[in-house]
């Protein structure tokens, strides 16, 4: 919790009272640590008025791009197969990003065969 509370505190700190769709986008390499990000921006949001999402596969598309398309959620927290998807199909637009975070960036990496550890 302590190096993830660290981000999510930072990003909640940077994103000014009227951040736009997409503000920030945070890649976890599983959908529980997708979801777990998405929790804990949940938690330490709780006094503000920002919306968090967690998109991952496994679950129906249609129903993230409806929830996309009716929340405009400023964060964004999603696994890399489901957000490329999601941004190829033209349904996330990341002309408002201004925070991207990968996290733990080794693990996606070790996953695609790029790193040996």
């Amino acid at each position: 919790m302590g190096k993830t509370a660290v981000f999510v505190l930072t990003v909640l700190n940077s994103l000014g009272e009227n951040p736009g769709e997409g503000s920030c986008l945070v890649l976890a390499h599983t959908r529980e640590l997708a979801y777990q990000i998405a929790k804990e921006f949940d938690r330490f949001s709780c006094n503000l008025n920002y919306k968090t999402m967690v998109i991952y596969g496994g679950e129906p598309i249609e129903d993230q791009i409806d929830k996309l398309r009716a929340d405009k959620p400023p964060i964004i927290v999603g696994t890399p197969g489901r957000v490329l998807a999601l941004t190829r199909k033209g349904i996330l637009d990341w002309k408002n990003n201004r925070i991207f975070i990968l996290d733990e960036c080794d693990k996606m990496l070790k996953e695609l065969g790029k790193l040996n550890f």
